[in-house]
């Protein structure tokens, strides 16, 4: 287990912020799905190219566990990789200026992400917020921070620690 730093648990994202998240990013799911729904009738409008309007197709014949599974394994690579790739945000989190940092300040690792993420499978696990921390974040170490709030924090904490020291011209 990581060393859990003050100025990240004083900095944590509210369940506002968070919820917000949850939604923005749900909302760019949507958007991805018609999107590929829109480039398969391009595709086959344009240039007469029907693969990718048959896999929309069989799509839309999913059955209901199909469906959840398929749309789970896209929000999951979602999450994971912007996370992963944008080191812990997502469009939800650019937009409410949050981001996912170690309970020690640093950035998360590989193993992290894959573990936060992996973690939302648990049924009620959405839920879990709710409480002080979700069940995501504690399991693998990590915390959603207000950016701004945890900059101006830490800045100030160095400011303090500078005092007295001698500054060199």
């Amino acid at each position: 287990m990581k060393k859990l730093f003050k100025i990240i648990e004083d900095n944590k994202a509210s369940q506002g912020l968070r919820l917000a998240n949850f939604i923005i990013d749900r909302i760019v799911i949507y958007i991805l799905f018609f999107l590929y729904g829109t480039f398969s009738v391009l595709m086959y409008k344009v240039l007469n190219i029907d693969f990718f309007l048959n896999i929309a197709d069989k799509l839309s014949t999913l059955s209901r566990f199909e469906d959840i599974l398929i749309t789970t394994t896209v929000y999951f690579l979602y999450l994971f990789c912007m996370e992963y790739f944008t080191k812990g945000r997502t469009i939800g989190k650019y937009i409410t200026g949050t981001r996912v940092m170690s309970t020690d300040g640093t950035t998360p690792t590989l193993q992290e992400f894959f573990i936060r993420n992996i973690s939302r499978l648990v049924p009620f696990d959405v839920l879990s917020f709710l409480g002080s921390n979700g069940w995501h974040d504690n399991w693998s170490d990590t915390r959603v921070v207000n950016i701004k709030k945890y900059t101006l924090d830490k800045q100030s904490k160095e400011e303090i620690n500078s005092m007295g020291t001698k500054e060199i011209a």
